[in-house]
């Protein structure tokens, strides 16, 4: 197999797991189908992802080489998001130098009639612009995804504004996309007066029109935006993030958070992070169905709240309490309240498993849903 050819096989497998997500997503019998803010926030970074591997494969018309993690993630390596987020920023600019495609396309056309040959500059400056036409006009996903608040409610116990938030980042580490969501009460009062009624509900009067950019709080957006960034990376725990969010900011009270860690992604003939899939992947008769994504959701929750106190010499500020699941040795060493482990096959890819004793083994603990024939079935 040709790199050519081996690079065509991945972005074919990795655009039907992508493809076969987006269907699970949608599947009212999926257990993201309950929790509708949460399926809605992951098709929009399902998107990102599906745009971003679209642009890479037309790279392939003018770059020769594609890096991707083999033996971890599965996942492009981070050079990659990289020079997409830069492309996408410096586009417009690159695309006033290339030709419009009119004119590229009659003069291949002459370079043909006239050379006897295949206009192979040519042909790589289109691939270019219409890399750039589609980097420029696409959601992508970028190294850092700018967190958005999607939903906001008032606690009535605590009359505390509360906002749902999410926000993105590839680990360049991990060669991994990550997706949060925090769920976090607003103590501050400017927030409280404006947005909480006598009766403690949200104002009605107070149009918000969702989703809005950034924090809701605009005092603080900023200042989120930053800490976000700089505490996105998966060798911190989620428990480690909401605990640092609840010591930077004295009016925000995190009282959930999770991460979806999208991958490791598998396919045969090109991953090699796991012999035994690696190996029955590879008896798959159909290619584009030889492949398995897997992905984990982690959350870590407030059990309590620490009341402020206000003293004479020193005060201290709201602090929340986070529930560790110490009866669970690996939710411990993640650091978390739960995790959900989940996996997605092929139906052709999940019987070659079974059929080779292999599934009990590499599904243990795993929530396993089978795509076939554009529908998913689950808890097999």
């Amino acid at each position: 197999m040709t790199t050519t050819d081996a690079a065509v096989r991945y972005f074919d497998t990795i655009s039907a797991a992508l493809g076969g997500l987006d269907v699970f997503l949608r599947d009212e019998r999926s257990p993201l189908y309950r929790h509708d803010l949460v399926a809605k926030v992951m098709a929009e970074y399902l998107v990102r992802l599906e745009n971003s591997f679209a642009c890479w494969k037309n790279r392939l018309g003018f770059m020769d080489s594609f890096r991707i993690s083999r033996a971890e993630s599965g996942y492009p390596v981070f050079q990659n998001v990289l020079e997409l987020e830069n492309d996408r920023r410096s586009a417009e600019k690159r695309l006033a130098g290339i030709p419009e495609p009119e004119v590229l396309r009659a003069e291949m056309a002459d370079f043909i009639l006239r050379q006897r040959a295949m206009p192979h500059a040519l042909r790589k400056s289109m691939a270019e612009r219409l890399y750039l036409e589609e980097v420029s006009e696409g959601l992508i996903f970028a190294p850092f995804v700018l967190p958005r608040t999607v939903k906001v409610s008032v606690n009535p116990k605590t009359r505390r504004p509360i906002y749902v938030v999410h926000w993105g980042a590839f680990d360049g580490t991990a060669n991994l996309p990550l997706v949060y969501m925090a769920t976090l009460e607003d103590s501050s009062d400017n927030v409280v007066r404006e947005l909480v009624s006598r009766d403690g509900k949200l104002d009605e009067n107070v149009k918000i029109p969702l989703p809005v950019e950034g924090l809701l709080n605009p005092e603080l957006a900023h200042r989120f935006d930053d800490f976000a960034e700089k505490n996105s990376a998966y060798s911190l725990s989620p428990a480690t993030i909401a605990g640092n969010l609840d010591k930077d900011f004295d009016a925000l009270h995190p009282k959930q958070l999770r991460r979806v860690v999208l991958g490791p992604f598998y396919s045969a003939g090109i991953t090699e992070h796991n012999s035994v899939v690696a190996e029955v992947l590879s008896k798959v008769r159909r290619e584009q169905n030889a492949w398995l994504l897997t992905w984990t959701v982690q959350e870590v929750f407030s059990k309590s709240e620490q009341p402020a106190r206000k003293g004479l010499f020193s005060s201290q500020p709201a602090r929340e309490e986070f529930h560790i699941n110490t009866d669970d040795l690996e939710a411990t060493r993640q650091g978390v309240s739960s995790y959900e482990r989940h996996a997605l096959i092929p139906h052709e890819a999940y019987q070659a498993l079974y059929a080779a004793g292999e599934a009990q083994k590499i599904f243990g603990g795993y929530q396993v849903h089978i795509i076939s024939n554009g529908q998913v079935i689950s808890d097999v």
